[in-house]
């Protein structure tokens, strides 16, 4: 399918983070960042289990099965295809770029089993992470050829050769 329509863009949270503070770890050590791999390539594929977000890097892959209107707005940006009228994620992109603002990068991390996104927004001279759905973050961050980072260990634990026979493109 060539045509994309976009998806309704979940709201975006602050972290009340500062973005050059350390972290830390176990017993107050300060905690040493994760070795952060740059995502090659996105691609959008349908299963038998639905919809799904291929985060590629070094010869692994990191499925992240997503909504219909998601993974078909992070298409459409992928291909550039507009729509008549703007969906949530084209809108976001619009009024960020129309106020200054872009997307820098997002890091996409694994908790408890769920995939969560850091967007990483540049506005004039200030510089915000903002929690959000993977999918969203994935989609923001395509719309503005933005970085994909994903940690070393997600890379290594969730990666994994696709076989291409079980999925189909969107």
């Amino acid at each position: 399918m060539n045509t994309c329509r976009h998806l309704l863009c979940a709201g975006l949270l602050l972290l009340d983070v500062a973005v050059s503070g350390e972290s830390v770890g176990a017993e107050g050590a300060p905690a040493t960042p994760p070795e952060l791999v740059t995502i090659a390539d996105v691609k959008v594929r349908v299963t038998d289990h639905g919809p799904v977000v291929l985060l590629q890097a070094e010869g692994k892959t990191i499925p992240i099965f997503v909504d219909l209107t998601v993974a078909l707005s992070i298409q459409a940006a992928l291909l550039g295809d507009k729509l008549e009228r703007p969906m949530s994620h084209d809108l976001m992109s619009q009024i960020l770029r129309t106020y200054g603002g872009k997307v820098t990068q997002t890091v996409i991390t694994l908790k408890g089993g769920t995939y969560y996104g850091a967007l990483t927004v540049a506005f004039r001279d200030e510089v915000k992470v903002f929690d959000s759905r993977s999918s969203d973050s994935i989609a923001l961050a395509v719309h503005f050829k933005a970085p994909i980072l994903v940690g070393r260990d997600l890379l290594n634990s969730a990666g994994r050769v696709l076989e291409k026979s079980k999925t189909e493109d969107l």
